[in-house]
């Protein structure tokens, strides 16, 4: 099979990857600037910062104040666009005091505007808060940051319970209920015992997963809760100060939130099956599991970490100038992947089942004394 054909194949197994070849498509500072002024009356120092597929600036105002002004790209259906930013709204008022950048209004007071680039194409436009914090790759990692982490995670899950979006349903590349279509990703990775590594635990997933997805609680979830979408307090790192980056939202089961984030949380060099105990049950504190859901957290971790090592290869070996950057989460997600191998379900769901009844049973006690 040609690389022609073989793409054809990976497109037509995973349609929704196509937003992930999407080339960029930036927009001048000057439109972004004049932008701004027309439908927000603002002007400010305007700085460029990174983004996979949005045009994003912070711009320094006079009175002192930051924000961040963020273009969509235009492949994105502006419904997508609109989830994100119904979830912030709906945020706002059923828990305003999670840390979670604010939409300031247009002129016309609305939350967002529909604007042609340079090209004529159409783009979302928006206006948000700039959240002041340190990068959590950069602080210290702790047993204490990792639960509020989970606790802070469990807080926006149920914020977002509450929430309807019709783009809820759409298909998104990220999502771990349809993680065994990154199959013929897996092709790109050229060592044979890594191939088989992820292989299996999608095997896994398909086999005792799959089948009882429809069964699990179901809302719009964050879906990419990893540490770098999240901000620390500098003078207090084991708190969280900052979730950032709504772009991926999906409606599927809560647990996928949870194993998303905890596969960026679990300790690869040490006892993993342990420290994602301890992050279940800190969630679990907050947002009580389902015993079906600790049964599941295993599978649905190794299947997002063999996402991520297919998506991450197979774009590398379509981009090589940007290869550094497209498996920055590469090696250690391997080394995850690796660490949690042997761990059999049963073994898992005992581990993670004991640590949720320990916390609770914690709880209680203190409330009754």
């Amino acid at each position: 099979m040609t690389v022609v054909d073989h793409d054809a194949a990976i497109r037509a197994a995973l349609p929704e990857a196509a937003v992930l070849t999407a080339a960029a498509a930036p927009v001048e500072q000057a439109w972004a600037e004049t932008a701004l002024a027309a439908q927000y009356g603002l002007r400010g120092e305007f700085k460029l910062l990174t983004g996979e597929r949005d045009s994003n600036f912070r711009v320094d105002l006079p009175n002192g104040r930051r924000c961040m002004l963020k273009v969509s790209h235009p492949d994105e259906d502006p419904v997508v666009a609109d989830f994100q930013t119904q979830a912030l709204l709906h945020i706002a008022q059923v828990d305003p005091e999670l840390p979670v950048q604010r939409l300031l209004p247009t002129l016309g007071e609305q939350p967002s505007v529909l604007l042609p680039d340079e090209q004529g194409r159409p783009r979302v436009v928006r206006l948000f808060s700039y959240l002041e914090g340190m990068p959590m790759p950069q602080a210290p990692r702790t047993a204490a940051q990792r639960r509020d982490v989970a606790g802070t995670l469990a807080r926006l899950d149920i914020a977002l319970s509450r929430l309807w979006h019709p783009a809820g349903e759409k298909e998104l590349p990220w999502d771990i209920q349809r993680a065994d279509r990154v199959r013929a990703l897996l092709d790109y990775v050229p060592d044979a015992e890594r191939r088989a590594l992820a292989h299996g635990a999608l095997d896994s997933f398909e086999s005792r997963a799959k089948p009882v997805l429809p069964a699990l609680r179901r809302q719009p979830i964050h879906n990419d809760f990893n540490i770098y979408n999240l901000l620390v307090d500098p003078a207090a790192p084991d708190r969280v100060s900052a979730i950032l980056d709504f772009g991926d939202m999906v409606e599927a089961p809560v647990l996928d939130d949870l194993a998303v984030a905890a596969s960026y949380q679990l300790d690869e060099q040490g006892d993993a099956l342990a420290t994602i105990a301890e992050f279940a049950a800190a969630y679990h504190a907050v947002s009580p599991l389902q015993d079906i859901e600790m049964s599941l957290l295993l599978e649905m971790i190794r299947a997002r970490l063999s996402m991520v090592v297919a998506i991450s290869g197979w774009r590398a070996a379509r981009h090589p100038d940007n290869a550094a950057y497209l498996l920055r989460n590469n090696a250690i997600s391997w080394a995850r992947l690796r660490a949690i191998a042997a761990y059999s379900p049963e073994q898992a769901h005992e581990a993670i089942a004991a640590a949720c009844r320990a916390v609770r049973t914690s709880e209680e006690t203190n409330a009754a004394a």
